[in-house]
């Protein structure tokens, strides 16, 4: 059937519209698809170049070479030196453990650090490599390298790692670094990306650890072309990091291998300050350990007699140790009466042996008791009742105030670990510790040094020093950075009564040089280094009326942990003073005894800078002293002597 023209021109028609609606949505479609290729291709180049060289380039970080640690005549205390170590790549090494068995045949691996290193194997990614066992010698690098076709995977490789030429010496003041824990990092509250590297190390405790932020440096940077797997093919770019700072402390290597030497076996602790600066010369801290031993991580025969010693090796008796003062603490009661105006230096107490308070009878150290006694003798005699007497007057916050001016009861800022405040307490301390009201008996035992009443060798050290010189010295342990020097700790003037001070300092002059004196024994008889000082006891026990009736039981029939402490605070020269020391002994028994001694010695060495000369010491002592000095000759550390490892 022929369709006419109308119907003809009706279809094109109807065909020319679809041709141009669907000409117009292909032209659509392709204008959105070169827009789109040109925003990809042109508007997103750089971010999609990025992204690619992202897959392609990582970036590694390089650990900074940490800052160095010295004494304050350049000897070395903490060092950075090379370090063998070998490394296994878990993909290259195919049967990890029978890699690992053979190994173990080549050299000594402990079974702690064998055990570890399959664990880290297992966890980390194939293509890494994971240390094995660090610190070895050349010699088993040797035998690894002879033996590597039967270790694939099996690398040695050298770097940096710590090491304390000191040994026990300094662990509590330098402290010690170890491996990065989980609990280190939760600690952070941003932690650096560097913290993250395997097996990096940072300080744990002491200097190390509160000196971290300067000694850590900052670390540099690597561009390092990666496979698909992200096995590293080539280092592209490199960018160095910075070193961290070296400090140098204040304390002096050789007066402190000394001091270690001196202490022996001894459960005890000694600081020696200087009173012109705040300068700590010795900080020591007995029985020690030696930190090498925790670099790569201490095993557990190494770690457990440290924990469990009675002597407590691990903690810093100087600083974390709180300790009744005892009679060392006396000074500060009768600065506390003569500031006030309560007393004159030469107004008399009688001591019968006891003082009855509030129903209660407090005991003198000397059960005949001293008779009358000023102030000056009840210090040189150390009579208690005499301060028993002034703290009635005086009362404990004002007591107590006095100890604080002379640095009790502060937290002295220190680089080190766990700085123990001590205790100088008050009316309103024992309401709120306590949950009890104060009692005259509580400001009684306050004024001799016992009751709450709680000091730190150091602190006693800072009290020393303030007695000798009238100013607020403060403690100062790092004495520069980087070449830089940190302030001085000389302190402003206390305002105190010169007289005052001055009859004290005869009175601690008197302690040691006088006949009657409770540290004569012990003194100095070189006139240009003549030291004041004053001895303590403190009690670690209750003595009962029955013990007081039938004797009180010698010290050395107690079992250690039950005798008396005991402590010697002294500055010498006693007319110009330069080092103030304090000491103590742990269940030393008396201080005469047992810390007077050890302070001479030590104050002695210090001025000396060296060996003192033996006409320093009393006749009678002389032979003894001698066989004592050639004996810590052989126990101190030979470059400690010879001074060969200075920078």
């Amino acid at each position: 059937m022929r369709r006419n023209r109308a119907e003809n021109d009706a279809n094109h028609a109807k065909l020319t519209r679809r041709a141009a609606l669907l000409g117009g949505a292909q032209l659509l479609f392709m204008g959105g698809l070169a827009a789109r290729m040109r925003y990809l291709q042109v508007d997103q180049a750089d971010q999609f170049r990025l992204l690619a060289e992202e897959n392609r380039i990582n970036i590694r970080l390089i650990p900074p070479a940490r800052g160095e640690i010295f004494d304050r005549n350049g000897t070395r205390l903490a060092e950075n030196v090379p370090s063998y170590r070998i490394v296994m790549v878990r993909e290259d090494a195919g049967d990890v453990d029978a890699v690992m068995a053979r190994l173990s045949q080549v050299i000594d691996i402990e079974l702690e650090t064998y055990e570890r290193a399959l664990e880290e194997l297992k966890r980390s990614a194939p293509f890494l490599p994971v240390t094995i066992v660090e610190g070895v010698s050349w010699d088993e690098v040797s035998k690894v390298s002879v033996n590597a076709p039967a270790l694939p995977g099996v690398t040695p490789e050298v770097g940096l790692t710590r090491v304390y030429p000191r040994g026990s010496d300094f662990a509590h003041v330098v402290g010690r670094v170890g491996r990065v824990s989980q609990k280190d990092l939760d600690a952070l509250e941003n932690p650096d990306q560097v913290l993250r590297i395997p097996r990096f190390q940072i300080g744990k405790i002491n200097v190390e650890a509160r000196a971290e932020d300067m000694l850590r440096g900052s670390a540099g940077t690597k561009q390092v072309e990666v496979n698909a797997t992200g096995r590293e093919m080539r280092e592209l770019a490199r960018r160095e990091g910075q070193s961290g700072a070296d400090l140098q402390l204040t304390v002096d290597a050789k007066l402190q291998g000394y001091v270690q030497a001196r202490l022996g076996g001894e459960s005890a602790a000694v600081v020696v300050m200087d009173c012109e600066n705040g300068d700590l010369a010795a900080i020591s801290s007995a029985p020690s350990y030696d930190p090498n031993l925790f670099i790569g991580g201490i095993s557990s025969k190494d770690y457990d007699p440290l924990l469990n010693s009675i002597y407590r090796p691990l903690v810093n008796k100087t600083v974390q140790g709180a300790y009744p003062p005892g009679s060392t603490f006396k000074m500060l009661t009768a600065m506390a009466a003569l500031e006030d105006g309560l007393i004159g230096p030469d107004e008399t107490v009688y001591c019968p042996g006891h003082l009855e308070v509030a129903g209660r009878r407090f005991h003198c150290w000397k059960r005949a008791g001293h008779g009358w006694v000023d102030l000056e003798n009840s210090l040189k005699q150390s009579c208690d009742v005499y301060y028993y007497d002034l703290a009635l007057k005086v009362g404990i916050e004002k007591i107590s105030a006095m100890a604080n001016r002379f640095g009790l009861g502060i937290r002295h800022d220190l680089a080190l670990s766990s700085v123990n405040t001590g205790l100088t307490p008050t009316k309103a301390w024992k309401k709120s510790a306590r949950g009890a009201d104060w009692v005259i008996g509580d400001t009684v035992n306050a004024s001799i040094g016992q009751g709450f009443m709680l000091a730190s060798p150091l602190q006693l050290a800072v009290m020393s020093a303030r007695l000798a010189t009238g100013r607020e010295v403060t403690p100062r342990l790092i004495k520069s950075v980087d070449g830089v020097e940190q302030p001085l700790g000389i302190g402003a003037d206390l305002n105190m009564n010169e007289n005052n001070l001055r009859k004290m300092r005869r009175a601690m002059y008197e302690v040691v040089n006088d006949r009657r004196g409770t540290a004569y024994r012990s003194r100095i008889i070189a006139d240009e280094w003549r030291m004041a000082g004053k001895t303590g006891t403190s009690q670690v026990r209750n003595i009962t009326a029955a013990e007081r009736a039938r004797g009180v039981t010698r010290n050395a029939d107690l079992p250690w942990e039950r005798r008396d402490h005991a402590l010697f605070v002294a500055f010498a020269p006693y007319d110009k003073p330069r080092y103030a020391v304090s000491v103590l002994v742990e269940h030393g028994g008396g201080g005469s005894t047992a810390a007077a001694p050890i302070a001479r010695d030590v104050l002695l060495q210090a001025l000396a800078g060296g060996e003192p000369p033996l006409d320093a010491y009393p006749t009678g002592d002389r032979a003894r002293i001698k066989s004592q000095q050639e004996r810590l000759r052989d126990v101190q550390p030979q470059a400690a002597i010879k001074g060969n490892d200075q920078a």
